[in-house]
């Protein structure tokens, strides 16, 4: 019996939907073939065709390319590339409709297969490239007006009303780094030693696992050096609880607000991550190619490594091609013993 996930891919298929190339393949178990949603090929048998999320993943299965329809040369993952790179170097943010007709989709579908394969909107994904560059025109030593414009900015009144939530403080504080910025934090223990959470006024802002509590505050400090850290309270140890308790029981915590700063690269990775069900794993080059940008793989190992909120962004769920583990921030004993409570 089909899922209504299969009902919509076979339906896809029957139509030769080219809105659907990129989102998915199908493979023939009779010819051992595997082709885009739109290959003109003649349509098989239902109970012969299997759904992948990507050509990879069809080849690791024991299906090869169709010759026909080329599936393996995705120029859908060309065109979400294209877009991004729209969106980082144009002056003002670009409407929906223009990078839909960039693209030679309609709007709803450019929406849908951008949102698939970066894991967010276009307009989410403007935004965080903006609070990249917000950051960095700060960071260079000029005026905040300086910053307002070089980031992109036509107003002081929609600088100011983005920056906040975009910097988690006022782009002042932000630039005198984070001074007068409170950030809660405390260190509780769990199965994997340590544990520290730190909180900012839009969520939390770090999870980390270590051997000493001692390191974890120093390295946290060394983070927010200007920032004023504060023990936490018996209310916000409930919160350290809540985050251990993700710890322990995998896939739960879901519910927490974080405060997740990081490039615009960085955050689809990250949007990508916390997709990835507990039990399941995906190799660098299944999370490259899921948010469009297939060579990417070792600018997503990066984004992993860079990762700063354990288990809530779930990095340790990204493992080699070949099934083994690769480093992880936090110790490899780590990885696989989070991969070990999760089945895998």
């Amino acid at each position: 019996m089909m899922t209504s996930d299969t009902d919509a891919r076979w339906d896809a298929l029957v139509r030769r939907d080219r809105d659907a190339d990129g989102l998915f393949v199908y493979a023939v178990t009779t010819t051992g073939v595997y082709c885009r949603p739109s290959c003109s090929a003649r349509t098989p048998r239902p109970e012969n065709v299997r759904f992948f999320a990507g050509g990879e993943a069809a080849v690791k299965a024991g299906f090869r390319a169709c010759r026909r329809c080329k599936p393996e040369g995705d120029g859908r993952a060309d065109m979400i590339a294209a877009a991004c790179r729209a969106i980082e170097t144009a002056e003002d943010e670009p409407s929906l409709d223009v990078l839909a007709a960039e693209a030679e989709l309609s709007p709803f579908h450019f929406h849908r297969v951008f949102k698939a394969a970066t894991g967010l909107t276009p307009k989410a994904y403007a935004k965080a490239h903006r609070r990249k560059r917000v950051r960095e025109e700060l960071g260079k030593g000029g005026t905040v007006t300086e910053a307002l414009y070089d980031a992109g900015f036509g107003s002081n009144g929609r600088f100011y009303a983005e920056t906040n939530a975009m910097l988690g403080m006022t782009p002042k504080r932000f630039k005198a780094g984070g001074a007068d910025t409170e950030i809660r934090f405390a260190v509780g223990e769990s199965s994997l030693g340590p544990i520290l959470v730190a909180e900012s006024d839009l969520g939390i802002v770090a999870v980390t696992l270590g051997d000493d509590a001692g390191s974890l505050v120093r390295e946290l400090q060394d983070r927010f050096p200007n920032a004023r850290l504060i023990g936490g309270d018996a209310a916000f140890e409930k919160r350290v609880a809540k985050v251990v308790g993700a710890v322990e029981k995998p896939g739960t915590g879901k519910d927490l607000p974080l405060d997740i700063r990081g490039t615009a690269f960085q955050q689809r990775v990250w949007s990508a991550l916390r997709q990835i069900p507990a039990g399941d794993t995906v190799t660098y080059a299944e999370l490259a190619e899921k948010i469009g940008d297939p060579k990417a793989v070792r600018a997503v190992a990066g984004a992993c490594a860079a990762n700063t909120l354990a288990v809530l962004i779930p990095c340790h769920r990204v493992i080699r091609t070949d099934g083994s583990l690769s480093g992880y921030r936090w110790g490899v004993e780590r990885k696989r013993d989070l991969l070990a409570r999760e089945g895998v």
